[in-house]
């Protein structure tokens, strides 16, 4: 029996992913990240795991290296891969949003936004029809307006408290964030009885 391969996101997702998991009996204990394993067979389940960093799961999937995978929406919308988008596990809940320094009035005219998601941020404000440029950083963007080199930020928030201690707001939200379920093109075809099987299960108790 061929098994279904499922990619998961390392990080603080991964124990809230198995934890889901297992509320559908199916019990991955054994499984690391820690570990220097990459995949974790479970014939009992018939399902092989593949940790990934969390930018990467898309890309298994699109490629097949997996059949199925649990992704961030940020991601997603990011980097646009050729996926099918199966479900919203709400795992993981936050919003896309656009922050400013408190100091500034909402209506300000924004002219350089800084962001982990250049992708997000462009295409939200060329919708708006606001000519901005993007300046990617990899690190902490709410350092942009502190050191002036931006006058706004695109990025995650969840509780608002990294805002807070970094005296920002949120100007606008542009999205909802959570976990979302994927698959390969193919393999929703060819694998269709496993993944709706799982997706029924997921469903009872979301």
């Amino acid at each position: 029996m061929e098994l279904l391969k499922i990619a998961l996101s390392k990080g603080r997702i991964l124990s809230e992913t198995l934890n889901l998991f297992h509320k559908i009996q199916m019990d991955f204990s054994g499984v690391n990240e820690d570990s220097r394993k990459l995949f974790f067979d479970f014939e009992k389940y018939g399902t092989r795991l593949i940790l990934a960093k969390p930018s990467d799961v898309p890309t298994y999937v699109e490629h097949g290296v997996a059949d199925i995978g649990v992704a961030g929406k940020d991601v997603l919308l990011e980097d646009k891969k050729d996926v099918f988008e199966l479900m919203d596990l709400k795992l993981a809940q936050c919003k896309m949003v656009v922050a400013i320094p408190k100091d500034k009035c909402t209506d300000t005219p924004i002219y350089r936004v800084a962001t982990k998601y250049p992708q997000i941020a462009e295409r939200h404000f060329l919708k708006k029809g606001i000519p901005v440029e993007i300046i990617k950083l990899h690190g902490s963007v709410e350092l942009g307006p502190i050191l002036g080199i931006s006058d706004a930020i695109v990025d995650i928030v969840s509780t608002g408290s990294t805002l807070e201690k970094n005296n920002l707001k949120v100007m606008e939200e542009i999205c909802p964030i959570s976990s979302r379920l994927i698959a390969n093109q193919v393999s929703f075809r060819v694998k269709s009885h496993e993944i709706m099987t799982l997706i029924e299960k997921l469903e009872s108790i979301l």
